[in-house]
């Protein structure tokens, strides 16, 4: 059954749809937010003990403060803080509910579900990146032990570990399971770890790795996977060592087959960016908007919760310009 005309459709409720949704309530126009998971779904799947670079006035949005106990808010917390962001606004959110279509009606969009369908006068996605990690394509990654996501460390313990990657997901895993008894091995591309690493932490997987205690190989790549071992690739040679777990923390990337099918163009450069006007955030698909991560292609680093809040702000102020013109 086709439901009401919404003014607008969001699809994604992490902080940047929410943000979209915030400002569908203050300027009263009506929305739906449909999200294929929960509530901030990627910030769900984030490790349990994870801990954020921001400092949480950094993340607030729709002028709910957000207290951590900490200089820095972990988890648990950003969970429990958008939830009552969620409720602060009254935002109208279907979970665990996936987007398969996007297509035009002439008098707007129609927005299909696995649950049902949806219409609305305008749409924005604000859908993120971390549900489609960046595969090494190499023999054995479809191995069950091959991990691109972490939770937590103490299923791993005593266990030899394979850590891919130098950014700051790699060294959280490093430190948390070296510390729950693992033996770990770093394997880095790079001849460093990684610059934009925190600050509290950089020293100290930098001293666990020159005093011995986790092992790191630079300038060096995952050749193959087997079930009880690894061939690492190093400047010296092929090397194979005992493992029974990779966490590959390679990265993730936006998926752009929503995009596609709904008629927004990906630009043939390096980063493959979606075609959008810069400042008001329209894609070449008239009445399509992009919010958040999901504007900078595959450069997914340069966009964060902090410096993407005001794409919500620029879209609604466009939308209200293209009512008040009709």
């Amino acid at each position: 059954m086709i439901e009401k005309i919404f003014d607008v459709i969001i699809i994604g409720a992490g902080p940047i749809g929410l943000s979209c949704g915030i400002e569908s309530v203050k300027r009263k126009f009506s929305h739906l937010i449909i999200e294929k998971g929960c509530l901030v779904n990627s910030i769900f799947y984030y490790p349990t003990n994870m801990t954020f670079f921001s400092t949480s006035e950094r993340l607030e949005i729709g002028d709910v403060p957000f207290v951590s106990h900490g200089d820095k808010p972990t988890r648990r917390e950003a969970l429990e803080y958008y939830r009552r962001v969620k409720h602060a606004w009254n935002l109208n959110v279907n979970t665990y509910e996936t987007v398969n279509e996007i297509n035009e009606t002439g008098v707007g969009f129609e927005v299909v579900t696995g649950k049902g369908k949806y219409r609305a006068k305008k749409v924005i996605i604000a859908t993120g990146f971390y549900d489609s990690p960046n595969y090494m394509n190499i023999p054995g990654e479809e191995l069950p032990k091959v991990k691109h996501y972490f939770d937590e460390a103490h299923p791993y313990a005593y266990l030899n570990l394979v850590v891919v990657g130098a950014a700051n997901s790699a060294v959280d895993v490093a430190l948390e399971t070296y510390r729950r008894g693992s033996k770990v091995t770093m394997v880095i591309r790079e001849d460093r770890i990684k610059d934009n690493v925190k600050y509290w932490v950089k020293p100290d997987i930098e001293n666990r790795i020159k005093e011995g205690s986790i092992k790191a190989y630079f300038n060096s790549n995952l050749l193959s996977i087997r079930e009880r071992e690894v061939d690492i690739q190093t400047p010296d040679g092929k090397i194979t060592i005992e493992n029974d777990f990779v966490f590959a923390m390679t990265g993730y990337h936006s998926d752009f087959s929503l995009l596609k099918k709904a008629g927004v163009k990906i630009l043939e450069d390096e980063n493959k960016n979606p075609e959008l006007d810069e400042n008001t955030f329209e894609t070449n698909k008239k009445g399509i908007y992009l919010a958040g991560v999901v504007c900078g292609g595959m450069d997914t680093g340069k966009l964060f919760i902090e410096n993407s809040r005001f794409h919500a702000v620029n879209i609604f102020n466009h939308l209200e310009e293209v009512i008040q013109s009709k």
